[in-house]
């Protein structure tokens, strides 16, 4: 419990180092989802709004919303392949942060379903990891 921890994390071998990977997946959802997403993804993601001002004042291109929900999801998917080592985590990340997003975006689901399926799908990696050791 107080050993320090390193990044990716070793092997999943019980509930304390379940959870210490769930909480350090946890903290870098917190900080893809809020000081790393910033306004301009923020509103920029969401194809149904309007398109964020580009820095050099030039016109948006009309698919401006899917590079930068893009760009946001990569973002995590980063966080998650760092944090737990393992690519596929990543890219499932990628593919399941877009669709949640995406959901969101369109206006299927509130802010606090969405966030609750984000961590879901934390818990859903720390569980194969666990069930695997």
């Amino acid at each position: 419990m107080f050993e320090p921890l390193t990044i990716p994390f070793g092997p999943v071998t019980g509930l304390g180092s379940a959870f210490a990977l769930f909480f350090a997946l946890l903290i870098g959802h917190a900080l893809a989802d809020f000081p790393l997403q910033g306004d301009f993804l923020s509103r920029g993601k969401n194809r149904n709004g309007t398109p964020p001002q580009l820095a050099d004042g030039k016109a948006n291109p009309g698919d401006l919303w899917v590079y930068l929900m893009s760009a946001h999801c990569l973002i995590h998917a980063g966080f998650v392949w760092i944090i737990s080592g393992y690519l596929v985590f990543a890219l499932a990340e990628f593919v399941l942060h877009w669709m949640i997003d995406a959901l969101k975006c369109e206006g299927k689901t509130s802010f606090a379903i969405d966030q609750w399926l984000h961590i879901l799908t934390k818990v859903a990696f720390v569980v194969i990891l666990l069930l695997r050791s």
